[in-house]
C-alpha cells in the first residue's frame, strides 16, 4: 500500500473511532435524560390524576318510640346535650330527622346522622361520652323502667364510598317543614353482587349522575355493621315531594342511566330496597 494511502486510511479510521465514541456517549446521555424525564412525568401524572378517595365514616342512630313524651325527651337530649358535645369534639354537619311516616305509624323513628373523619375519632368521641356521663337529662337518662325514653335504638356504622363528595350543609332553600330527605337501603343477594353495586356507584358513574341531576346527596356509604348485610345506604334531599318526583323521573329517563343500568356486568346486584322519607328538625345541620 502506498504510504500516502496508508496515512489517509489511518486518519479516517481514527476519525470514525472518535465519532463512534462521541455517538455512544451522546446516546447514553440521551437515554439517561429521557429516563429521568419519563419518571418525572409519570410521577406528576400519578399525583395529579389519582382520584381523591374519601375515607370518612358515619354513624346512623335510629330511635324507635311510640309516645309524644318520648319524642320530646329524645329531642331535648339531642338538641341540648348530644349536639353541643359533638361540637366540642370538633364534629359538624350533624343531621337529625323525623320519619315522615311518624304521623300514622305506631313505630315512630328519629334518625341521627353523625360523620367522623376516621374510626379513631369515633372511638374517642364515643368513649368520652360514656366517661363524662353524657347520657341525657333527667327525662332521658333517668326514665323509669316502665316508662322509658325510647322503645329501642339501633346503630348503623357506614364507610363513605371512595367517590362520595364532601359533606356540606344543605343547599335547599325551602322551609325545613317542606323538605324531603330520602334514605335508601340497597341489600345485595351476596357479597359478590354487593361489591358490584358499590362499583356501579363509584367507577360506574352513578354518583356523578346523581350530582349532575341535582339530587343534593347527603351521603353514600357501605354498611360496615348493621342488621341487614350486605348493604349500602345513601341519602338524597329535595325541596319538597313534588321536586323529589321530578328528579327521579329525570333520572329514570336519563340516557346515561339507561346505558349504565343496561350493562350486563351490573345486572341483579340488588335484591331488596328500603325507602324512608325523612324531614329535618329545625336544629338539623343538613
Amino acid at each position: 500500500m502506498p504510504k500516502e494511502l496508508f496515512i489517509s486510511v489511518s486518519i479516517y479510521s481514527a476519525f470514525c473511532g472518535a465519532c463512534d465514541k462521541l455517538v455512544f456517549k451522546m446516546r447514553n446521555h440521551l437515554i439517561i435524560f429521557f429516563s429521568i424525564l419519563s419518571l418525572s412525568l409519570s410521577s406528576v401524572n400519578s399525583l395529579g390524576a389519582a382520584p381523591v378517595k374519601n375515607s370518612g365514616y358515619f354513624v346512623l342512630r335510629v330511635y324507635h318510640f311510640s309516645a309524644a313524651a318520648q319524642q320530646a325527651s329524645i329531642d331535648s337530649f339531642l338538641r341540648l346535650q348530644l349536639l353541643p358535645y359533638l361540637h366540642r369534639s370538633k364534629l359538624n354537619h350533624i343531621g337529625v330527622f323525623n320519619a315522615i311516616a311518624n304521623d300514622t305509624s305506631a313505630d315512630k323513628k328519629i334518625y341521627v346522622f353523625i360523620p367522623f373523619n376516621n374510626l379513631q375519632q369515633w372511638e374517642t368521641v364515643h368513649s368520652g361520652a360514656i366517661e363524662n356521663g353524657m347520657t341525657g337529662d333527667g327525662g332521658y337518662a333517668n326514665a323509669a323502667y316502665n316508662n322509658p325514653a325510647y322503645s329501642r335504638f339501633e346503630t348503623v356504622l357506614l364507610k363513605a364510598f371512595p367517590l362520595m363528595p364532601p359533606i356540606v350543609p344543605s343547599k335547599l332553600s325551602s322551609p325545613k317543614s317542606d323538605r324531603v330527605y330520602e334514605l335508601r337501603s340497597y341489600e345485595g343477594p351476596s357479597e359478590k353482587f354487593f361489591r358490584n353495586k358499590v362499583k356501579m356507584f363509584n367507577e360506574g358513574g352513578e354518583i356523578p349522575l346523581f350530582n349532575r341531576l341535582g339530587f343534593n346527596g347527603v351521603f353514600y356509604g357501605e354498611v360496615m355493621f348493621g342488621s341487614k348485610m350486605p348493604n349500602l345506604m345513601y341519602m338524597t334531599s329535595f325541596e319538597n315531594m313534588k321536586s323529589r318526583e321530578e328528579h327521579w323521573e329525570a333520572f329514570r329517563n336519563d340516557p346515561e342511566w339507561k346505558t349504565l343500568s343496561g350493562k350486563q356486568e351490573y345486572q341483579h346486584n340488588v335484591s331488596h330496597i328500603d325507602i324512608t322519607f325523612l324531614r329535618p328538625t329545625e336544629y338539623s345541620e343538613l
